[in-house]
């Protein structure tokens, strides 16, 4: 069967499910992992009016004017006492406001003199401070089940005192590379041989999936070695292939996925690199049959096989990084096709600019890449600085 590329991406969404084990592990361990159940606020926070500036704490009604500076406050201390009519108190940022303040002023904005602070602007009520429970309030849900924990994540996990949290399994990927012009990366390959790349990539994306990826050996091009290797990697959470699934005379890696009785949801994409695309399940597993050629390999990992990790880790909603820059000159493409070609985005993001490559076999263009110029199928050209698609590497 034959799919777009928001056909396809929509059915690997549809079908991958998350795996339902669960693993509680400490928090230090728990970054590019999946929460697995809410964290909630243990106290409102922040726990007290906290100032947000430098400066004075007082009333807003006595400013403009001359205040009596009666003490000061800073973080990790509080003011013992009370701010009256006339008064103010010196108080440092992250300090809780002293009881009777209702504004801080700026430093920047008075004249200390001696004992006195001479404020020649005005205060609203509740300005240059966060006012008690206005981030989280005791109880709140600070972060949902389904977000995967990065460096804030971990922040407020630290914040609300979680020192250990449930998160989904890691999904065990199995990655077999397939052909008789393949050797290993510490061989000397003849001239018709190639070392195998595909293998490290996938490995590499997976992990940086979030997934626990496992090399196989190499399937060569006979039935039995395939059927071998894929009964492996069918131990695995999920299966990837490389290279097979094109419709030469020894590629079979679709003929033994078929005689172990796989469901097969597409075999080919309306996509360039990569349309000779297999994604199916047999044996409750899921697998795909990337092409072979290293360019399609790792495009069509981030664009499906990485969506069906996020599933799999428990991500409700997969999404591409997709942005948007404008091309630095025209492109031009023969339409029916979605092309995810390498392409270096500025180092502001301003702008794109596609790099020349030689094809799907073109791994070194892709690693000077830092991007992909998303052309889309019903349009043939853009001028130079119109705004293009770019999906991030």
């Amino acid at each position: 069967m034959t799919l777009t590329f928001e056909q396809a991406r929509e059915c690997v969404v549809r079908e991958v499910r998350p795996l339902g084990a669960l693993e509680t592990v400490a928090m230090c361990d728990a970054v590019g992992r999946v929460l697995a159940e809410s964290v909630a606020a243990d106290r409102d926070y922040p726990p007290f009016d906290r100032s947000a500036r430098d400066g004075f704490a007082v009333r807003s009604a006595d400013v403009p004017g001359e205040l009596r500076v009666i003490g000061e406050v800073r973080a990790g201390t509080v003011f013992e006492g009370a701010i009256g009519t006339g008064e103010a108190v010196e108080i440092m940022t992250g300090a809780p406001l002293p009881e009777g303040a209702d504004a801080v002023v700026m430093v920047e904005h008075t004249r200390r003199e001696g004992d006195r602070v001479i404020i020649e602007r005005g205060a609203k009520p509740q300005e240059n401070f966060n006012p008690r429970g206005t981030e989280a309030l005791r109880g709140a849900v600070v972060l949902n089940a389904g977000t995967r924990i990065g460096f804030a994540q971990a922040a407020v996990m630290a914040m609300v005192g979680c020192e250990r949290v449930a998160v989904h399994r890691q999904p065990r990927v199995a990655i077999v590379p397939t052909g008789d012009e393949i050797v290993e990366r510490g061989e000397t390959p003849r001239e018709f041989q190639i070392r195998n790349s595909n293998a490290w990539s996938l490995a590499v994306q997976a992990r940086r999936a979030g997934a626990i990826p496992e090399m196989l050996p190499i399937a060569r091009d006979n039935y039995e070695s395939t059927r071998e290797q894929i009964e492996r990697g069918l131990e695995a959470d999920l299966l990837l292939l490389s290279g097979g699934v094109s419709a030469g005379k020894y590629d079979i890696v679709e003929r033994v996925l078929a005689d172990l009785g796989a469901r097969f949801f597409f075999d080919r994409v309306l996509i360039q690199p990569g349309q000779p695309l297999v994604f199916g399940a047999v044996r409750e597993k899921f697998f795909f049959g990337l092409p072979g050629n290293p360019v399609s390999t790792m495009v069509t990992f981030e664009l499906f096989a990485r969506a069906a990790i996020d599933k799999m880790n428990g991500i409700a909603e997969p999404a591409l990084p997709l942005t948007r820059a404008k091309l630095t000159h025209e492109f031009r493409h023969k339409t029916g096709l979605t092309r995810f070609l390498p392409a270096r985005l500025s180092a502001n993001g301003a702008t794109v600019t596609p790099q020349p490559w030689q094809g799907s076999g073109d791994a070194i263009t892709l690693a000077r890449a830092n991007a992909f110029l998303v052309a889309e199928p019903d349009r043939e050209a853009w001028a130079a600085g119109e705004d293009i698609r770019v999906m991030l590497a």
